[in-house]
């Protein structure tokens, strides 16, 4: 491959570990797994059904194939194993598409270049030889670290004392949100554009992880966060506040967090406290961060924060609320 770019298709196998040899109708008849659960698996991975004539499938697809037919023989996971293991499949494979998603943009904006032309499929090319080795124990490592954390606070909220929702704990829900992102995604072109929202991202993220919360997704201007203490969820808005305060190309934020159950569903979450915690941005002012009764509550008594009530109002589908400016003192350490 040194010093010619590869076509499309010997990039796809070059990432893909082999050659596609092999039908839909190969891979059902040489693995044993039926074909109409072959399509549901192909389904759940995210991927278009290929024609039954055109060779789409890899010796590393057909070992998958075994593997998942092992687990379904074994019945490991109780009487409902097909559909426990196309939930995990479908998890998998969305998570596994925005990450592919996400490594293609850095690597193309890496190149400076939108399109991929000879000289970035070249890159990208050679990349993959050298690096993808690598990468894969790594990436297995990071799901294994993620996935102990995640069992952890299932656990945690399994073991919960006192909640109203059985299996549902009360947890601090943060929005972090850029101000005027709308008129100065007219301003900028795209290339501006991408690296004040990576750049925001990368902010928000690591400050989250630092604190010990999770970074539950992006949205481009906004960030939702998640932490299991309610001091932890205001500490995490008030220093992604803080932090961008001081980045020049990052325009101030206004900070939402609200406190109660969230219903946790395929790597999301939702209900009320989350859409309460949305809301609240609207209402802060920039560089401020706006709580909820619930979450002013926990905080009271806590001499690290200054809590301010201000004017009751209106939120959308919420009813009327009391909302708090919540503050550092100057006991904060």
């Amino acid at each position: 491959m040194p010093g010619q770019a590869p076509e499309p298709k010997e990039l796809e196998e070059l990432l893909l570990g082999g050659q596609m040899r092999y039908t839909r109708l190969d891979a059902a008849r040489l693995t044993g797994v039926p074909l109409a659960f072959t399509e549901r698996l192909w389904r759940s991975f995210g991927f278009p059904r290929p024609p039954d004539d055109v060779p789409a499938f890899t010796e590393g697809d057909l070992d998958a194939l075994k593997r998942i037919k092992e687990l379904l023989d074994r019945r490991v996971m109780g009487a409902e194993s097909e559909e426990v293991m196309l939930r995990q499949v479908r998890a998998v494979g969305q998570t596994m598409a925005k990450l592919a998603e996400w490594q293609s943009g850095i690597l193309t904006g890496a190149l400076n270049d939108a399109a991929l032309n000879e000289d970035s499929m070249r890159f990208i090319g050679e990349l993959a030889e050298e690096f993808l080795k690598e990468m894969e124990p790594l990436l297995v490592h990071a799901w294994r670290r993620q996935l102990a954390a995640a069992g952890a606070r299932a656990l945690a909220s399994a073991q919960h004392d006192g909640d109203a929702l059985p299996g549902r704990p009360p947890i601090a829900v943060g929005f972090a949100d850029m101000v005027s992102f709308t008129a100065m995604s007219r301003e900028l072109d795209e290339l501006e554009l991408g690296r004040v929202v990576e750049r925001f991202e990368e902010t928000a993220a690591d400050i989250v992880a630092v604190h010990g919360g999770r970074l539950v997704k992006t949205l481009g201007d906004e960030v939702l966060y998640s932490a299991d203490d309610p001091r932890v969820g205001v500490d995490i808005g008030l220093a992604i506040a803080e932090a961008v305060k001081d980045e020049t190309e990052v325009p101030d934020v206004r900070v939402g967090v609200a406190y109660g159950p969230v219903l946790p569903l395929m790597g999301d979450i939702f209900g009320t406290t989350v859409n309460m915690a949305s809301r609240l941005t609207s209402i802060a002012r920039p560089g401020t961060l706006v709580a909820d009764p619930a979450l002013a509550a926990a905080l009271e008594g806590d001499g690290a924060y200054e809590l301010v009530r201000i004017v009751r109002r209106p939120v959308r589908g919420l009813g009327i609320i009391q909302p708090y400016v919540i503050r550092r003192t100057s006991k904060y350490p």
